[in-house]
């Protein structure tokens, strides 16, 4: 007997369920960036990074970088805080993509440290600070040095609140992967 197949339980690499929830996600990062971050032209403070970490925990380095990549570019287009530069879009991208390699699997301390310091580091203090010199013409060395204290504020706070959404996101995950699983059973 002829059994049609449920369009969610081909192999896709995007199901809809992923896309809703990339989407939310999305729209969370863009909202927390954009609106709920404090920001000056050479540093932001905030927690746009708590949707990008869900998106890599449940979703991987794939689809958490496309969720940040989409969000910084759109947040940039509808609500501009300063000139787009495609190099931010980058970062935001790569920003995804080692949260997903280090916690989409497993969120030990050394892999929440890892993450953590190489977005910051890496990432946010030696990437973002080239780009800002880049786009202001500025001297790198003196924007290096004043985005330090953006770096030393947010590892603490980032390595805290992912400790906090590894623990609490785990459950939901199991379930997620639960329903997923039954869906594709029927």
């Amino acid at each position: 007997m002829y059994k049609e197949k449920h369009p969610s339980s081909n192999n896709n690499f995007f199901q809809v369920q992923d896309m809703v929830l990339m989407s939310a996600l999305l729209a969370m990062e863009i909202i927390l960036s954009r609106f709920l971050s404090f920001s000056v032209w050479n540093m932001k403070i905030g927690f746009a990074f708590v949707p990008i970490v869900i998106a890599a925990i449940l979703l991987g380095p794939i689809k958490a970088a496309i969720v940040n990549a989409l969000a910084d570019l759109m947040g940039a287009i509808l609500f501009p805080i300063g000139a787009y530069f495609p190099g931010f879009t980058f970062t935001a991208a790569l920003t995804g993509f080692v949260f997903g390699v280090f916690l989409h699997k497993k969120q030990t301390l050394p892999r929440i440290l890892s993450a953590v310091g190489i977005n910051q580091l890496i990432l946010s203090l030696l990437l973002n600070t080239l780009w800002i010199s880049i786009l202001y013409k500025t001297k790198y060395l003196p924007i290096l040095i004043t985005r330090l204290t953006q770096v030393a504020l947010l590892i603490p706070v980032q390595i805290v609140v992912i400790t906090l959404i590894s623990k609490t996101i785990t459950g939901f995950a199991k379930r997620r992967k639960q329903t997923s699983q039954n869906s594709h059973s029927m």
